[in-house]
């Protein structure tokens, strides 16, 4: 399943949304600020494609996201990333879930449902709870650590471990295989192209190994739920299997750890809001759909019109990429109050607006209150252990224009 890299443009000046190094340097609010106001509905052309229509303001990304019938997921339409899944001749996985349209979507959806149901989730809290508190029992006693390795990571990477009723010591395979496969503008994370056929194969012949035990043995877990699923009557098959299997390796993992993260950040760099929570920590769940919303895991997602239409005014003509940047909308002013303030108390009200790192629609996160879940139990834990928890070095950033990702996170607390 290789991918295109993102290849620089020059624009004459305007900004090109694909350069990954936009948000590794962290440009692309200030330039999200600016196509609000001035191009909210923005052409952005393409060195190696036809050029995409990038939507920034929150209403529209959200009428967009509730209309699939007219802005499609499928992979056939070139699914859910800037580039045309259709066109990679190395992905050889049926479409998932993800790349797929009504009423085909929500058949696969439900496959997994009942494994994110909310009785089952609310049960998995006091094993979460113990693994929070087994890595941060394991923090080293010098007060220094690297966060992503030692918490950020490990924490949803056990829970998936779980989900999928594997042995927690098969975690950091998960792990690396889910940076490989988000990782194509990444020359640490994408080595090569063999490396990534090497990532791809590995992954493939353990989902096959999964397969073929719960075929035999069947459980509770997620692949159980899948191997034993039908659509439409007929049997999951194991090219979309596969291709589920690795989109669950990806969504079970990266919108959690990296929110973890850039949510120690974004404390960090406002004390005073880390305190709120220290005298306060029933406003955790608030600081949790703030951190979401500041951080925004999730950059965009891109849609295919399927016949012409308009959004303000601009014609958008069939078989044009649209390209919706949540972390635009997450920051858009027509929508949030001070948007450019981390404030924990923003969602302290129901009638607070949704935040999109989630998504919205039909392709709304299916694991969001797992997610939630562990952010709330986390930082409860952490906060109450390390009451002074800091960013205490330099932040290295995944260099991408899908994953707002941190790699290595050095902090310091008191033992």
């Amino acid at each position: 399943m290789l991918r295109p890299k993102a290849e620089k443009l020059a624009l004459d000046g305007r900004p090109d949304l694909k350069d990954p190094d936009l948000y590794l340097r962290g440009d692309h609010h200030e330039i999200f600020r600016t196509l609000r106001v001035r191009e909210p509905v923005y052409w952005n052309p393409e060195a190696d494609s036809t050029g995409f229509w990038a939507i920034t303001r929150y209403e529209d990304i959200e009428a967009i996201s509730k209309s699939p019938k007219l802005f499609s997921s499928a992979k056939q339409m070139g699914g859910h990333r800037i580039f045309n899944e259709n066109e990679i001749e190395e992905n050889q996985t049926d479409a998932t879930m993800i790349s797929m349209d009504p009423p085909e979507h929500a058949s696969y959806r439900r496959m997994i449902t009942p494994g994110f149901v909310p009785k089952r989730i609310s049960n998995m809290e006091e094993r979460i709870r113990a693994r929070v508190t087994r890595l941060l029992d394991n923090l080293p006693k010098t007060g220094e650590a690297e966060f992503v390795s030692a918490v950020a990571a490990a924490l949803p990477i056990e829970v998936l471990a779980e989900l999928f009723g594997v042995p927690e010591s098969d975690g950091p395979k998960l792990f690396e295989w889910s940076n490989a496969t988000v990782g194509e503008d990444d020359p640490e994370l994408r080595v090569s192209d063999e490396y990534m056929r090497k990532c791809v194969g590995e992954m493939a012949g353990y989902a096959a190994g999964l397969w073929q035990k719960r075929l035999e043995n069947p459980g509770e877990d997620l692949i159980s739920m899948l191997v034993h699923s039908k659509i439409d009557g007929e049997p999951l098959t194991f090219p979309a299997y596969i291709g589920t299997f690795i989109l669950l390796v990806v969504a079970g993992n990266e919108t959690t750890r990296n929110s973890i993260s850039g949510g120690l950040l974004a404390l960090s760099e406002h004390p005073e809001e880390r305190r709120k929570l220290l005298d306060d920590p029933s406003l955790i769940p608030s600081a949790v759909q703030e951190i979401v919303r500041w951080v925004s895991p999730v950059l965009h997602m891109r849609r295919t019109a399927t016949e012409d239409t308009e959004i303000r005014g601009q014609k958008i003509a069939r078989g044009d990429k649209v390209v919706m940047w949540y972390a635009s909308a997450n920051r858009d002013e027509a929508q949030w109050e001070d948007p450019y303030r981390f404030d924990v108390t923003r969602f302290r009200s129901a009638a607070a607006p949704t935040q999109l790192g989630f998504g919205a629609g039909q392709h709304f996160c299916l694991g969001s209150r797992l997610a939630e879940l562990q952010l709330t139990v986390l930082f409860e834990e952490l906060l109450k252990r390390f009451p002074d928890i800091h960013v205490s070095g330099s932040v290295r950033r995944l260099r991408s224009n899908f994953i707002s990702g941190i790699k290595e996170m050095p902090v310091r607390y008191s033992v």
